[in-house]
């Protein structure tokens, strides 16, 4: 073989091809997002939402608001029997004139319904022969009573006491209220709250302020 095909040969012949480094490829985590289908994020979201307005409701019911039945007729005209009162006991402080709701009396175990005629300081009369009711020297305006203011068995304090009130009934003449030594003086601890609305039965429905 001439020189000068053993040159051409050889430059037909390809180099080796050079080792290349196996380079570890890089990978990247995988994020798996799972997706809840519509029909069971739906009920999540409901049953959710009806949790939590049913925590909002107790709250509500128990710091704030109670629905109470009247019973007997101690304060018609202004509550019949059975009807339902919202009352509010959220820092309430009484005031003369409110209706509150008390858990019981002296010597009455059960919850009553009255009128706060004057509370702690304030001096308080009345001229029972005339049925007239005085709250620091001043006859106030009753026009919410039914019957005549007579006196029962307790004593009328000329000052009330430091933390107590006294209450009476709309309803004068059957009213058992603290003109009797039954009820007395109304501890301000004793008050469940005051009665701002009548919500049932429908046609009576009132805001009592």
């Amino acid at each position: 073989m001439s020189k000068e095909n053993k040159a051409v040969i050889q430059s037909r012949v390809e180099k080796p091809a050079k080792k290349q480094k196996n380079k570890k490829r890089k990978v990247e985590p995988r994020t798996i997002h799972l997706k809840k289908s519509s029909g069971t994020a739906s009920l999540y979201d409901w049953v959710h939402s009806l949790v939590f307005a049913v925590a909002i409701v107790v709250i509500i019911l128990t710091f704030f608001l109670r629905l109470v039945d009247v019973s007997g007729t101690s304060m018609v005209p202004t509550l019949k029997h059975q009807d339902k009162v919202i009352v509010t006991n959220f820092f309430y402080t009484p005031s003369d004139g409110d209706i509150i709701v008390i858990s019981h009396g002296a010597e009455y175990a059960d919850p009553i319904i009255k009128r706060v005629i004057a509370t702690e300081g304030q001096t308080l009369s009345i001229d029972f022969d005339k049925g007239y009711v005085y709250v620091d020297g001043k006859k106030i305006d009753e026009p919410y009573i039914q019957g005549f203011t007579h006196a029962e068995d307790a004593e009328i304090p000329k000052i009330i006491p430091k933390g107590k009130v006294f209450v009476m009934g709309d309803n004068r003449g059957v009213s058992l209220d603290s003109r009797s030594k039954e009820i007395g003086l109304i501890d301000v601890n004793d008050i469940i709250g005051k009665a701002q609305v009548v919500v049932f039965p429908f046609n009576s429905i009132k805001y009592l302020y």
